[in-house]
């Protein structure tokens, strides 16, 4: 399904991303989903949310060192809640660790398997960092037609 087709062509493609805590992977999610974004061009053609359903008082410690190790940098953000409403108006909603959520029939769910790097090895943290990176161009080309621009090394 296009972009396109998803969000009927006037209106962003609203992507979520959503784990227990929020202070991990959906973290990593969406961070690389804004550099997606902007790598794309997308500007106002999407819309990104992320958020947890018990979200802790701060990201986790190793993923903000492991993504500050790539030139990220996740640490001011603080983990929020998602409500129903706010999941149920996307058009896809990535899941890691809270499968159970109960989605609209309209939105495409993917629930992403991923091992919870908290208190995890550095070596650990970056190997779950670089599958989210895996995961999220792949949603992105899913959602928006693969990107053949940056193929080469960011378009160079």
């Amino acid at each position: 399904m296009s972009a396109d087709e998803t969000a009927g062509g006037d209106e962003p493609v609203r992507l979520a991303f959503v784990c227990v805590q929020n202070a991990g992977r959906s973290q990593m999610s969406y961070a690389f989903a804004q550099r997606e974004a902007e790598r794309r061009g997308l500007g106002d053609r999407v819309e990104l949310l992320t958020g947890g359903t018990h979200p802790a008082d701060h990201v986790h410690e190793e993923v903000v060192d492991t993504m500050a190790d790539i030139g990220i940098d996740v640490a001011g953000r603080t983990p929020q809640k998602l409500t129903d409403e706010q999941l149920n108006e996307c058009d896809y909603v990535a899941t890691m660790g809270c499968s159970t959520l109960s989605l609209a029939d309209t939105v495409q769910a993917r629930d992403w398997a991923l091992t919870d790097p908290d208190g995890k090895s550095p070596e650990e943290v970056a190997a779950i960092r670089d599958e989210i990176e895996g995961l999220v161009v792949d949603l992105f080309d899913e959602a928006f037609g693969r990107d053949e621009g940056g193929a080469d090394g960011a378009g160079a």
